[in-house]
C-alpha cells in the first residue's frame, strides 16, 4: 500500500458556544466521552481544552477523504449541538484571547505546560496536518529536505488566521507567527539523510530535552507514530474542499519527489533562507503576495507559483486519482482563502453597522456555518 502513497488528514478545530461562537473555555461533563462514542479514534483532545482534532482513516482515494471529512465534521457537530456547542475551523479564532485558558489534563499535556509556560497558554491556534506514506520510510528525511522550497505555497493557500484577540493582524496567516514561538518549530534543518536526523533526535532525548520525536513540531516532519511524512504548516481550512485540495497537492508533490530524486537535490543554506523569506511572505500576503525565485532572480506572484507547481505534479496527481482535487487550487488562488473571506465579511459588516464587535460576530458566524457547509 505504500506504493499508493496512502494519506491521512488531521484537522484541528476550536470548540465554541453554539449561540455566540465564542471559544468554550471548559468542556461540559460527558462531552468528549460522547464524541468518542460517535467518532471513535477519529477524535482526540488537544493541548488546550478549547480545541479538538479529527482525523481520517488512511486513504488512497481523494474523493473518499472528502466524504470522510464531511462525515466527521457533521457527526462531531451533532454531538456538540447536544451540549450547546459548535466548531470553527480556522488558524486562529477571531476574538479568542489566551488569558485564562485551561489545558487538557493528561500526563503529556501537564508536562508540556510545565515546560512551555506562557507559550503553552498562548497556543490558541489550529492547524491542518497531512500524512503521506512513502514507499521506503527512510526516504522521508531526503524528501523533507527537497520539499522545503514549496512549504510557503501550502501556507499561502491555507491562510485562515487574519485576526488575533479581536484585532486585525495585518497578516493573512497569523497562526504561524504565534505557533513559531514554540521550540522546534518553523522549517526543519537541512539533514542530509535519515541517519543525521536520527542523530539529532537521539541527542535531544539522551539529554532529556524531549521524550521522543513527537516533540519536534516543524512545519514538516517524519511522523513518530506512522510511516509517513507529515505536513504541518497550513492553517486549519474553513472550507473542506480547500483541505482536500491541499492534501492532494502535498501527496502529489511527495510522489513527484520520490520519482525524481535529482529534483532539488542541491537544496542548501541559501535555499532554506529563501524559503524562510517566502514563508513570511505567505503568512503576510497569502495568495496576493509573491515569492522570491532564486532561479529566475525575480519575484513570482503566488498564483503563478501555484500554477507552476500544478504543472509540475499534474502527472502524479492524475496517477493518484487526485487531479480534480488538485485543480481546486486554482479557485483558491483566484478567489481567495478563508482569510480573504473573513476580511471581506468584516469590512462589509463594519461599513454597514459601524460597529467593530458586530463585524467580528459576522465573521464568526460565517466561520461556524462554513465549517459545516
Amino acid at each position: 500500500m505504500s506504493q499508493d502513497y496512502r494519506f491521512g488528514i488531521e484537522e484541528e478545530f476550536f470548540v465554541v458556544d453554539a449561540d455566540t461562537n465564542t471559544v468554550q473555555r471548559r468542556m461540559p461533563a460527558g462531552f468528549f466521552d460522547q464524541l468518542k462514542l460517535a467518532l471513535g479514534d477519529a477524535v482526540t483532545v488537544e493541548l488546550l481544552q478549547s480545541q479538538l482534532e479529527i482525523a481520517t482513516e488512511p486513504a488512497t482515494w481523494t474523493g473518499g477523504a472528502l466524504e470522510d471529512l464531511r462525515d466527521l465534521r457533521g457527526r462531531a457537530a451533532r454531538v456538540a449541538a447536544e451540549h450547546g456547542l459548535g466548531f470553527i475551523a480556522a488558524g486562529t479564532h477571531p476574538t479568542a484571547t489566551w488569558d485564562g485558558v485551561r489545558h487538557t489534563q493528561a500526563n503529556r499535556y501537564d508536562s508540556l505546560m510545565e515546560d512551555l509556560q506562557m507559550l503553552g497558554e498562548r497556543n490558541m491556534v489550529c492547524g491542518l496536518h497531512v500524512h503521506v506514506q512513502l514507499p521506503d520510510p527512510d526516504q522521508r528525511v531526503d524528501v523533507m529536505r527537497r520539499i522545503l522550497p514549496y512549504i510557503p505555497h501550502f501556507i499561502a493557500l491555507a491562510t485562515s488566521s487574519p485576526f488575533w484577540g479581536a484585532k486585525q493582524t495585518g497578516l493573512m496567516g497569523y497562526r504561524l507567527a504565534a505557533y513559531d514561538e514554540l521550540p522546534r518549530t518553523g522549517l526543519p534543518e537541512l539533514f542530509e539523510d535519515n541517519a543525521a536526523y536520527q542523530a539529532y533526535v537521539q541527542a535531544l532525548v539522551a539529554a532529556g530535552a524531549i521524550a521522543d520525536s513527537s516533540y519536534v513540531w516543524w512545519a514538516i516532519r517524519p511522523s513518530s507514530k506512522h510511516p509517513t511524512l507529515e505536513l504541518r504548516a497550513p492553517d486549519s481550512c474553513t472550507r473542506v474542499e480547500d483541505t482536500v485540495a491541499i492534501a492532494a497537492l502535498y501527496r502529489s508533490l511527495v510522489r513527484f519527489l520520490v520519482r525524481n530524486p535529482d529534483h532539488n537535490r542541491q537544496v542548501g543554506a541559501v535555499d532554506r533562507a529563501i524559503a524562510n523569506e517566502n514563508k513570511w511572505r505567505a503568512q503576510r500576503y497569502g495568495v496576493h503576495g509573491s515569492f522570491v525565485d532564486r532561479v529566475q532572480q525575480r519575484a513570482v506572484g503566488v498564483p503563478d507559483a501555484v500554477e507552476a507547481l500544478i504543472a509540475l505534479v499534474s502527472d502524479d496527481a492524475h496517477a493518484l486519482g487526485a487531479l480534480d482535487a488538485l485543480l481546486h487550487l486554482r479557485t483558491i488562488a483566484t478567489d481567495g482563502t478563508s482569510a480573504d473571506m473573513q476580511l471581506a465579511i468584516y469590512d462589509e459588516a463594519q461599513h454597514r453597522t459601524g460597529n467593530r464587535g458586530e463585524a467580528l460576530n459576522a465573521v464568526k458566524t460565517w466561520l461556524a456555518e462554513t465549517t459545516l457547509q
